[in-house]
């Protein structure tokens, strides 16, 4: 019962990786859950105190299979970070149903299938969860339609999950990461797109990777131990200018 044990969703890259490797520099274990063989195995190498575990956060069989050899191999689950995600964007006449599904699945249906398999353990440890929405699920954007609306359907999952399992001792909040300069983004943001992302943001930058992760860490740090049901966002101030921002200060 002295070491606590997360489990991450998404770890073989981005956000997922940089939590792991901070909650691992804190002194957790950590279950690094992916369903990208490689890179996975690639991300886990040499990460004392990390164990990889291929698993399908969508699949509910696999996710039934995963959770229990977790426990076992730990001992306990203090902390879940769902942040496991698929970025599909399209405008919502080419959004057929298939494609529709396929961002729900992950994005939504995987954040439900761990939260509530993995209810009883943290429920033994009154831990917390940590849910990866995004800016996308606070306000709209061109093309999001899927995506946007899996992860405003993730905001309000977290409130239903602090407004019930509070008497538990479990606490729920939400992440929203704004603009994060991972090599996914660079490869695909070109420099008109970062210019405006810069204009728009007050910090006027792109967040790291370990920005967003020393929140989901502090979250399910007793230091946050009075905290449950927010939603923050993790943005540099994107969402809180609105409208107009680089015209004032033109």
């Amino acid at each position: 019962m002295d070491s606590k044990t997360a489990i991450v969703t998404g770890a073989a890259r981005g956000i997922g990786l940089a939590t792991t490797q901070l909650f691992l520099r804190e002194g957790w274990n950590v279950a690094m859950i992916d369903r990208d063989a490689p890179a996975l195995e690639t991300a886990a190498a040499g990460l004392e105190g990390a164990q990889p575990f291929l698993c399908d956060v969508s699949d509910p069989e696999q996710v039934a299979a995963t959770v229990p050899r977790i426990d076992a191999a730990f001992g306990g689950i203090n902390a879940l970070i769902n942040n496991a995600g698929v970025a599909d964007f399209g405008p919502i006449a080419e959004t057929d149903f298939a494609r529709w599904r396929r961002v729900m699945e992950t994005n939504l249906d995987g954040v439900f299938l761990m939260s509530q398999t993995t209810l009883p353990q943290l429920r033994a440890r009154k831990g917390a969860i940590v849910n990866i929405a995004s800016i996308s699920g606070l306000r709209a954007s061109t093309l999001r339609v899927a995506y946007g609306t899996s992860k405003a359907g993730v905001i309000q999952l977290t409130k239903q999950q602090a407004a019930e399992l509070g008497e538990f001792g479990v606490r729920a909040n939400c992440i929203c990461p704004g603009p994060v300069r991972t090599k996914l983004a660079m490869a695909v943001h070109s420099q008109e797109i970062i210019d405006a992302y810069h204009d728009a943001i007050p910090l006027n930058r792109y967040g790291s990777e370990t920005e967003i992760a020393e929140v989901i860490v502090f979250l399910c740090s007793d230091r946050a131990s009075y905290v449950t049901g927010q939603v923050i966002a993790v943005d540099g101030g994107f969402e809180s200018t609105g409208v107009g921002l680089p015209a004032l200060r033109a």
